[in-house]
């Protein structure tokens, strides 16, 4: 299984205090090739202090990964292999909140999933190829996970909308 479009390009939108946000779109058109939904899978990164996002299609993909790390694993002699799969998939499936948008492409962003990503009166958008992440702009520059590259485009974003962090 392979993906065709990826998710790239960066934005950075307000949050109300309902927690609606408009998802660019340069992301919803590549959720509506992916998928038949207007609608999008958010999850906490694995890895980050931010929010992963994704249309419908891709949980296959990802689950069809998690198998590959099991099998690859299966000849070693740890016998949590199996217990540290079934985590990895609680983890990367029940976590999640299925978000659909409206016409406009906003969403309710959950207020579990804003916890987890802090995010507050903004999001910023990031494309990362199979999914893209959703941060808190403070955040985003605070990481040192985050290249400094990276970091200029989330400052270029802000001041934009002639704001700085």
């Amino acid at each position: 299984m392979s993906i065709e479009h990826l998710f790239q390009g960066s934005a950075l939108n307000a949050v109300d205090a309902k927690g609606r946000v408009s998802v660019p779109s340069f992301l919803r058109a590549i959720i509506e090739k992916r998928s038949d939904a207007k609608a999008l899978v958010l999850a906490k990164h694995d890895t980050y202090p931010c929010i992963s996002a994704y249309d419908h299609g891709y949980a296959a993909i990802q689950h069809a990964k998690l198998e590959r790390l099991y099998e690859k694993r299966e000849g070693e002699s740890d016998p949590a292999n199996l217990a540290d799969y079934h985590q990895r998939n609680m983890l990367a499936f029940g976590s999640t909140e299925d978000v659909p948008y409206d016409s406009s492409g906003r969403i309710i962003f959950p207020p579990m999933m804003r916890r987890k990503g802090g995010i507050e009166e903004l999001a910023l958008f990031v494309g990362a190829g199979e999914i893209f992440q959703i941060w808190n702009p403070a955040t985003f520059l605070k990481s040192d996970a985050v290249h400094p590259d990276m970091k200029d485009i989330a400052r270029y974003r802000l001041e934009e909308r002639g704001l700085s962090l």
